[in-house]
């Protein structure tokens, strides 16, 4: 019984989630005593357990195990960066995130692919597929360090937003320089469609999920599961992701908007009483803890030494170009065209910086690896440089950044001069 292929494939999975929760637990009590963010050791610690080092756990080995750990743990963080969004605050900059999300990915793809076929002398299609990997943001490794740095709420919820709807445009443009790549055909009707589809279903399935259950645990009338609330915010984001992928929307986008849909529900008239509140949000708290150490411990097993020690130098010069040319280009361009929104030269600069790279960029470099597409190992070891570089130190600096920049909350920076 111990030796079939079910038992085999739950076995796995135990094991590698007692080794991630307690890799996770021991990291973050270092995190806060060396003040480094969580994220950057689970990813030095799953380097070290994985094939890359000490071989304890390959993740490749265990497929399913992989995706349903980077597939709900991404919905999950994404869902909780969206409870986080003031929709009044959000309203304010919402030309800011448009462009950003939109525009914003294609400038940095475009300007990241033109400097990776000089760098690595691919051919421009497969040079600009590079681009369109790590063209995207990510909130699951954002959400996590902005919960440990305070930055005003107006640039905040412009970086988390844009990083929950940049991920289906990146991923869209993706899918077609893919088919460039592999048919020699560029249909770009065909990507607009795919991009206005995947859109609307994604804030529609959104919008419907956080409503409906948003009603079901609050102190109305059809409020009748209100002591379920920590459960029914699991169900939430798993039929948000799901129903979306299946009406072909984007799954990360619907938990997104699920999530702001929850976290706004006052301005919809809806309590949750205050027992269950509470139950709940302890309960999601763990859970996004949970995710934030699986999510990163895996993304370290993956990580290829041997391509990486090979390609390293240009690889490193291809982030540069991201953090340094590209990133800032985007943020100009994009936050020029809204006016009402007031960025300040300071503001600006912050944007500029706080970029980091995960999960979505990692996930659709596995799909090009699998399908060996030429320059896939080229590809593959830019993608972990930049999460690597993009995690270490822009994630580790981003406190001293905001603070240097102004851009803390003043409660925030009155406490870091008391500590000082």
């Amino acid at each position: 019984m111990e030796n079939t292929v079910e038992a085999i494939a739950t076995n796995n999975l135990l094991l590698i989630f007692a080794a991630i929760a307690i890799t996770g637990i021991v990291l973050g009590k270092v995190s806060e005593i060396i003040k480094v963010p969580d994220v950057i050791l689970y990813l030095i610690a799953g380097i070290i357990i994985g094939p890359a080092v000490l071989n304890l756990i390959s993740i490749e080995s265990f497929p399913i195990e992989n995706n349903l750990i980077l597939t709900f743990g991404s919905a999950f963080i994404l869902y909780e960066g969206g409870r986080e969004i003031n929709l009044k605050v959000l309203n304010k900059v919402k030309i800011s995130v448009g462009m950003l999300a939109t525009i914003g990915v294609i400038i940095s793809a475009g300007v990241v692919g033109i400097f990776a076929g000089k760098i690595f002398g691919l051919p421009i299609m497969t040079a600009l597929l590079l681009g369109a990997v790590i063209a995207s943001t990510d909130p699951a490794a954002l959400i996590p360090v902005f919960k440990q740095v305070t930055i005003k709420d107006k640039i905040k919820q412009t970086v988390v937003s844009e990083s929950a709807f940049n991920d289906a445009v990146g991923a869209i443009l993706v899918s077609t320089l893919l088919g460039v790549v592999t048919s020699g055909q560029l249909s770009i009707a065909k990507s607009l469609e795919e991009l206005v589809i995947s859109t609307v279903v994604g804030i529609s399935v959104g919008v419907a999920m956080g409503y409906i259950f948003s009603v079901l645990i609050s102190d109305k009338k059809w409020g009748i599961f209100h002591s379920y609330a920590p459960i029914m915010s699991i169900l939430k984001v798993a039929l948000a992701y799901e129903v979306a992928v299946l009406l072909h929307g984007s799954g990360y986008m619907a938990v997104f908007i699920a999530g702001l849909i929850a976290g706004n529900k006052k301005l919809f008239g809806l309590w949750v009483p205050e027992y269950d509140f509470h139950s709940e949000h302890c309960f999601r708290d763990s859970v996004g803890s949970l995710c934030r150490m699986a999510i990163f411990v895996v993304l370290g097993t993956q990580v290829n030494l041997a391509a990486l020690s090979k390609y390293w130098a240009p690889a490193l010069a291809v982030v540069l170009v991201l953090m340094f040319i590209a990133r800032p280009l985007v943020v100009l361009v994009s936050t020029s065209f809204d006016k009402s929104a007031k960025w300040s030269f300071k503001d600006k600069l912050f944007m500029m910086w706080v970029r980091e790279t995960g999960v979505i960029p990692a996930a659709l470099s596995g799909i090009i690896v699998s399908m060996k597409i030429p320059g896939y190992e080229i590809i593959s070891s830019v993608v972990f440089m930049t999460i690597l570089v993009t995690l270490i130190v822009q994630a580790s600096t981003t406190k001293l950044v905001a603070k240097k920049l102004g851009v803390l909350e003043e409660g925030q920076e009155a406490k870091i001069k008391s500590v000082a």
